[in-house]
């Protein structure tokens, strides 16, 4: 992490625009998940412990560019509030005259928040008209919104051409643990990938490095089809069906080991919203996937070989569930392994998404090293892409 950060400016007396991801899970009125507020809280006490006026900007869900108070931040604002123990303004827009004197009033120790910068479609777009009017709020930039440092948009890329621009802590910690996860010379090194799409770019970045790569979830069924297996109506990336056959062929001649399920848990049907505890299921070998039924999780067998793998590596990363977690009868595998990875006595890092939210679910994101904010993020990071909104960045 080469990156400027707050500890290389001084922000005592200054108007601090810092963009968090307060991208949050909403149940109707209420926030079922406030880890993505907490995690900002180091950044944004240290701020206001030096001085700082801070006014605080995120998306939130997908309002399409026009105002949605269903996706409205006041939920946010409310909670950072309580977290803070101090007044969180909440403020009517983003941009504007009447934001714009809001801001100028504000003094030290103040904080306020932005509404929605999504509401706007310029955001998206990237538009350095945008990004200006943004700039024009304060007097630094921070940028501690790693779960949206993947996109190139104007709170997150253009605004760093017009304020002083630096990193946040929670951003600083991500890349320095998803490097040391990547860097770290400690062996064996085990790579996990689940969820739905085949992440291949992931895959082919990781195979040079890790000595065993597990492939569950969703996925596994592409690779299981690519070796000619009957996987029924289970999910399958076509898009990535032929460079699934290159990933086999390639492991096969020149490694990493690659383990696939070799059992998984079938169902009749496989709808969440209606699926119940009589829809019919059992567990099967890979060589037996019903025609007409859908994969939901790793089988028991799958679970004791990926889970004994797992123990044994001194070097984890793990991204994406091996099931459908969000229905109990498929959560055991997702389970199974986030205990086997809590257990690694070594480095273990958790991609962002849904298996962050699993193994915060299900009690074990205390005890890995570092569980990542950012899903998309995480994920291209691994990939080897460069993060528009970190290298947007100037350097230290």
């Amino acid at each position: 992490m080469n990156k400027r950060t707050i500890r290389d400016v001084e922000p005592q007396g200054k108007r601090v625009f810092v963009r968090v991801d307060f991208n949050v899970p909403l149940e109707g009125t209420r926030i079922t998940d406030d880890t993505r507020i907490r995690a900002a809280l180091p950044t944004l006490q240290d701020l206001l412990g030096r001085g700082a006026a801070l006014i605080i900007a995120s998306h939130l869900g997908r309002p399409k560019g026009k105002p949605d108070p269903s996706q409205s931040l006041a939920r946010a604002a409310a909670r950072l509030g309580e977290l803070l123990q101090r007044p969180v303004k909440m403020l009517p827009d983003c941009v504007g005259p009447e934001v714009e004197a809001a801001a100028r009033a504000m003094k030290p120790g103040e904080v306020a928040m932005l509404e929605n910068l999504r509401f706007h479609p310029e955001e998206e777009k990237g538009d350095e008209g945008f990004a200006k009017q943004l700039a024009g709020l304060a007097d630094i930039y921070v940028n501690d919104a790693f779960g949206a440092a993947h996109r190139a948009h104007a709170s997150t890329a253009a605004m760093t051409k017009f304020l002083p621009a630096v990193a946040g802590l929670l951003v600083e910690r991500e890349v320095a643990m998803l490097s040391q996860v990547l860097e770290s010379p400690e062996r064996p090194f085990v790579a996990i990938l689940g969820g739905v799409k085949a992440k291949i770019g992931v895959i082919e970045n990781l195979m040079p490095k890790v000595d065993m790569l597990l492939i569950g979830g969703g996925m596994a069924y592409t690779f299981l089809k690519a070796q000619g297996k009957e996987i029924g109506r289970s999910v399958l990336d076509e898009e990535n069906f032929e460079t699934a056959k290159r990933v086999l062929e390639r492991a096969a001649r020149a490694g990493p080991q690659l383990l696939l399920p070799s059992d998984v848990v079938v169902t009749a049907e496989l709808d969440i919203k209606s699926w119940s505890p009589s829809t019919p299921r059992r567990v099967v070998s890979v060589e037996a996937i019903p025609p007409d039924w859908h994969g939901a999780d790793i089988g028991p067998e799958t679970i004791k070989v990926f889970s004994g793998v797992i123990r044994e590596a001194r070097r984890v990363v793990w991204n994406g569930p091996m099931g459908v977690f969000e229905i109990p009868a498929f959560a055991e595998g997702t389970r199974a392994i986030a205990e086997a990875v809590a257990a690694v006595k070594g480095l273990t890092v958790v991609g962002g998404g849904d298996s962050a939210a699993a193994i915060e679910q299900m009690g074990f994101g205390s005890r890995v090293t570092h569980v990542c904010t950012g899903g998309g993020a995480s994920l291209e990071f691994l990939e080897g892409k460069e993060l528009p909104g970190i290298a947007a960045l100037p350097d230290r």
